[in-house]
């Protein structure tokens, strides 16, 4: 056997091995931000979770008023927009109109002129009473529970809804006699 010598590896200087240090400990703080990037995100959404999203919609029954207040022969809008009810008062009472169109759900605008409700989607028109006579919708807009309070002022409750196709109109929460 031959005695070769083999030579040493070469040491690594100061340099080189502080270089790598520098690159080791850089990924690792790359390492431990990313790390805690993703447990902080983690976190977030679990604590987003416990308190969802909540919509907060107007009451479902409301008072409007007093009777005095509804003038004979006019339709009310002051609550189209909050309450999405319009108010018609004529010579026997008072009732209350859902605002949204039997035929795809828009919301219909009174014309005073004309008296008449008019969709601005499809065209759809209804009577002051609520009765359909042109356009597409299938049926007459839906009357809300409404009755006086002990106070004397009207209530509508909008989880109360009557169909007139159904004969609902004639029951006695759908009309407010006065």
């Amino acid at each position: 056997m031959s005695d070769k010598v083999i030579p040493k590896a070469s040491i690594n200087t100061n340099s080189e091995s502080d270089l790598d240090r520098k690159g080791f400990l850089g990924w690792l703080s790359i390492g431990w931000l990313a790390f805690a990037g993703a447990t902080g995100g983690f976190f977030t959404i679990m604590i987003r979770f416990l308190f969802p999203n909540v919509l907060f919609e107007p009451p479902q029954s409301f008072k409007i008023g007093f009777p005095d207040d509804f003038a004979i022969g006019k339709v009310d809008t002051r609550f189209k927009k909050k309450y999405a009810v319009w108010v018609v008062r004529n010579e026997e009472g008072i009732y209350a109109l859902s605002t949204v169109c039997t035929h795809l759900g828009c919301t219909p605008n009174w014309l005073e002129v004309e008296q008449k409700y008019k969709c601005p989607c499809h065209g759809s028109g209804f009577r002051k009473t609520g009765i359909n006579f042109e356009g597409p919708a299938p049926r007459p807009l839906e009357r809300h529970a409404i009755s006086l309070a002990s106070d004397g002022q009207i209530i509508v409750d909008k989880t109360m809804r009557y169909k007139w196709e159904k004969g609902e109109w004639e029951a006695e929460e759908s009309f407010l006699k006065i």
